[in-house]
């Protein structure tokens, strides 16, 4: 058999009309009706919790105001990538701009106890083979990760022009001049030629919105930005020695959480664990990578195990094809693929394919709620059952955390039915009218990922041609052309979920998005192109098409319990995290950009030079 089966609950056991009922209604019980709203923003007096740095010294430098070739908004993965695939293209003049104090992006910034990737890292980590790197075992530590982001840095020569501790505030088109003014919170007035926002989807904090929040007098720190000074321990060795004599809560419990909670359990005189939906958490699994088999490997190895994974987390295997990874993130495909092999693979409608999946997603999703009665308490462990599919929030792995909750310093809050706690005090929180008092209150609350660009961006200013706003002209939706450019901001790239094809390996994404953005740049230079901007009518013709090859999920998305996957359940939002993926699929889209690129005539784009076109 090519794809073994998991030990999921045979349908039988499961009332699936009666299951399906129980998701809308615990979906109910946690809905908010100000979605999104219900977060702050990590701005004004909670600005710190962004913008400073405590992890590595800020160094003086004068203000610069010359100019590039091309401005990259970021230096994590996404930046990184771009900057990688730019330098494959011929361009070299180019600044990565972060306000990181090095390479990493989200692995620069999170440092918590129990970081690590929780896709595989042989296919998350980007550049493998190109970088000569084999990471230590299936899901690597964050500190390995960023550490293999310096080896792409210094593979790629990116350190020379790359500018840390540094915020972008403003940029404006220069119509005068052809240039983008990129104005910083060091004095910067750089004039770039090109730019490219490759912030990433995880790169700014955000808050829970509990009335009395300025009121606590106790620590306070997100997730992002770990104190190791008030918890003892370090980055590469969590020790949190500090904390055996306090009580510390933390909200959220997702992927974050889910890695916290054990050292928390492990160290801490007494944790609260405050939780409006809990996570799926598989078992974890985390063996090392065989340096035998790893050395075997044939050239081209990570594409194609990047193709296969995309194929089993977001689409299907198709017959004969293994599952390479083989963890909760490609369980599903897997067990329907078996199913199809032992009928001798025959030919499944869409339709039928998906009534299939979904009777696959119920078993998989009452074997993980099942793994939950290892937990000694029945309230609690009913209180730790995912009711809602597979996919409503982001899938997790921890062989830990549910152990922790038979601990006797160990209490789960459960705020599903009073949707969040009720208040902070100066002392600790209120839940149900019962005050804990606590000393400690860390956020595992996420990032700014859906709500209003500018918002998310922390970008004051970016104005394109006549002054207009990006975040007026995509307050109704996106408007791109390929999902990398867009009429009225020329020589401006995008990067991420906007209008264009997803990859299960974001890495991935950005790679291939960076390879497209190279190839636009540097054809517009090879041709002595001033600007670079595509037309309004293939915009609107590229929109058109996007949209009537899109896959409509918005029934699954409706029924999802809230979370950042769904706009916390809201609705009427004209953005979500993924965009408006391309319909036809990953590798379709990417096909059909080569395509584009062999005609070799950049259809769709004008090209001016001294404002005559070419």
């Amino acid at each position: 058999m090519i794809c073994k089966p998991s030990d999921c609950p045979p349908a039988s056991e499961i009332d699936i009309p009666a299951m399906r009922a129980k998701y809308r209604r615990e979906r109910d019980r946690r809905l908010k009706r100000d979605h999104n709203d219900q977060y702050v923003a990590a701005s004004g007096k909670w600005g710190e919790i962004y913008e400073v740095d405590p992890y590595t010294p800020v160094a003086p430098r004068d203000p610069i105001t010359g100019e590039t070739d091309v401005v990259i908004l970021g230096a994590g993965y996404c930046g990184m990538m771009v900057a990688a695939q730019l330098k494959k293209a011929g361009i070299t003049k180019f600044h990565n701009i972060d306000h990181g104090g090095n390479f990493g992006g989200t692995w620069y910034w999170n440092r918590y106890p129990g970081i690590q990737c929780d896709n595989d890292s042989l296919v998350y980590m980007p550049l493998l083979e190109e970088t000569g790197y084999m990471p230590s075992k299936k899901f690597a530590d964050g500190y390995e990760i960023h550490d293999h982001c310096q080896i792409i840095a210094d593979t790629f020569g990116l350190r020379e022009n790359a500018l840390f501790h540094t915020l972008i505030k403003t940029l404006k088109w220069d119509a005068a001049i052809n240039r983008w003014h990129v104005g910083t919170n060091r004095g910067d007035d750089i004039k770039a030629r090109f730019v490219v926002l490759a912030m990433g989807p995880l790169n700014k904090p955000k808050l829970p919105g509990i009335p009395g929040l300025d009121q606590f007098k106790g620590k306070v720190f997100h997730t992002a930005r770990w104190d190791y000074d008030y918890t003892g321990g370090a980055w590469r060795e969590p020790i949190l020695d500090k904390l055996g004599d306090k009580k510390v809560a933390i909200i959220g419990t997702g992927a974050t959480a889910i890695q916290v909670v054990p050292y928390l359990a492990k160290y801490a005189g007494q944790t609260y664990v405050i939780q409006r939906t809990p996570s799926t958490i598989d078992a974890r699994d985390n063996r090392a990578i065989d340096r035998e088999w790893f050395a075997g490997l044939k050239p081209g190895w990570q594409q194609e195990r990047i193709r296969n994974f995309h194929h089993a987390a977001m689409e299907r295997l198709s017959p004969g094809e293994p599952d390479m990874v083989q963890d909760i993130w490609t369980e599903i495909s897997r067990n329907c693929a078996a199913q199809l092999e032992a009928e001798g693979w025959p030919d499944v409608a869409p339709e039928e394919y998906a009534a299939r999946r979904e009777i696959m997603d119920y078993r998989l999703m009452e074997r993980l709620r099942r793994r939950c009665d290892v937990v000694e308490d029945p309230v609690t462990a009913e209180a730790l059952k995912p009711y809602y599919r597979y996919l409503c929030k982001r899938p997790a792995s921890n062989d830990n955390y549910y152990p922790a909750f038979n601990q006797p310093n160990v209490t789960l809050i459960d705020v599903a039915e009073t949707r969040g706690l009720e208040r902070l005090t100066e002392k600790g929180f209120v839940h149900n009218g019962d005050e804990y008092e606590i000393d400690c209150l860390i956020m595992a609350s996420g990032y700014e990922v859906t709500n209003d660009l500018d918002r998310r961006w922390g970008i004051d200013t970016i104005e394109g041609r006549d002054g207009l706003s990006i975040y007026d002209y995509w307050r109704e939706g996106y408007r791109t052309f390929q999902g990398m450019m867009a009429h009225g901001f020329p020589n401006m790239f995008f990067t991420g979920f906007t209008q264009a094809g997803t990859n299960a390996s974001n890495s991935k994404t950005f790679i291939d998005q960076g390879f497209h953005i190279g190839y636009v740049a540097s054809e517009a230079l090879r041709r002595g192109a001033e600007t670079v901007e595509p037309t309004q009518e293939a915009q609107d013709a590229y929109i058109r098409h996007l949209r009537s090859v899109a896959v409509d999920n918005s029934v699954f998305q409706t029924e999802c319990t809230p979370s950042y996957f769904n706009n916390e359940g809201d609705q009427q939002k004209k953005r979500s995290i993924f965009g408006e993926p391309w319909g036809e699929g990953y590798y379709a889209f990417e096909d059909m950009l080569q395509r584009w690129r062999d005609a070799g005539t950049l259809d769709g784009l004008a090209l001016t030079r001294e404002a005559v076109a070419v």
